[in-house]
């Protein structure tokens, strides 16, 4: 049972708040027909509670084997329309992250397996918070398209041109509060098409000016194991490790600051910036994280920016 069917049917407090409560016979009653005390942050701190072993990611050569083995799944990709059709991954459906992801939402499987892909993982980050917590047990692809899947030595196997679509028929009901969490999270993408922040994303560059600036309005947060951290860091940065547990933390960050949250290559940091961005917080990811060999050349360490210990 995914989380969405666990813990939310429904969220808000008061259920007629958006439904009219109705008897047998489709007639409005005065009682109450569906009550939680649940909220959108209790349905996002569980998200991360209950993180399972695999963190919602699979390496890109499992997930490759997977679709030669011919198996029954879901697959996103969340790329541009002009990328996804030079080549995709066969049985992928285009969904281009930002509203057409929400416009999608409905017609998204809420049962099997879901797989999900993005350029370099960073998005598919968000979109599987996203996605879970509206009810679509989604699952990345380690490092995206760019440093992961092209990558795999037998992806010409798996790649074709034909598009596949969505089921119209499936059409899933999304509980009205989760729906106008959604709905905020992709207009709010939209309102900082333009700026730095693009895509809940800012620059290694952009982010060592504003770090170096220090002007006082913006936190560094490493959410990388911590012995990594240990053996270097960003400046300024403090240390939340990922994983179960993470969401305890939380409350220890500012809200009135800017978060600069960045892991290894960029798709835990995702997750965690779309679960903080739920609850009300200014988070964005450090493009490629602190930069992994594998995302090269992306990533602050890559970017050879200082590191303190």
């Amino acid at each position: 049972m995914n989380l969405f069917r666990k813990i939310f049917l429904p969220i808000v407090v008061l259920a007629f708040l958006f439904t009219g409560c109705q008897n047998e016979k489709g007639a409005e009653t005065k009682k109450r027909t569906e009550v939680s005390t649940l909220s959108v942050e209790e349905v996002v701190k569980a998200y991360f509670a209950e993180m399972p072993s695999h963190k919602r990611l699979i390496a890109q050569v499992d997930f490759v084997e997977k679709v030669i083995a011919g198996a029954d799944m879901t697959i996103l990709d969340l790329r541009k329309a002009e990328d996804y059709n030079k080549g995709h991954i066969k049985g992928a459906v285009n969904v281009p992250w930002g509203p057409a992801l929400y416009q999608q939402l409905a017609h998204i499987p809420q049962e099997g397996e879901v797989y999900i892909y993005c350029l370099s993982g960073q998005t598919a980050g968000q979109a599987v918070v996203l996605l879970n917590i509206a009810g679509v047990p989604a699952i990345s692809v380690k490092y995206g398209w760019k440093f992961g899947l092209s990558k795999v030595e037998n992806i010409g196997d798996v790649i074709v041109t034909e598009a596949t679509t969505l089921d119209a028929s499936v059409n899933n009901k999304i509980d009205p509060a989760i729906d106008a969490a959604y709905k905020a999270y992709y207009d709010n993408l939209a309102a900082i098409e333009g700026t730095v922040f693009k895509n809940n994303i800012v620059s290694e560059e952009n982010a060592k000016a504003i770090i170096d600036a220090d002007e006082g309005d913006a936190v560094v947060v490493s959410i990388r194991k911590p012995e990594d951290y240990a053996a270097g860091h960003i400046k300024t940065a403090s240390n939340i490790p990922w994983g179960k547990g993470i969401q305890e933390m939380f409350e220890s960050l500012p809200a009135d600051k800017k978060i600069l949250v960045y892991c290894y290559s960029g798709q835990f940091a995702g997750q965690t910036v779309a679960g903080l961005k739920l609850i009300g917080y200014d988070a964005v990811s450090i493009k490629g994280g602190f930069g992994t060999p594998v995302n090269t050349p992306s990533g602050w360490n890559n970017k050879k920016f200082p590191v303190v210990k």
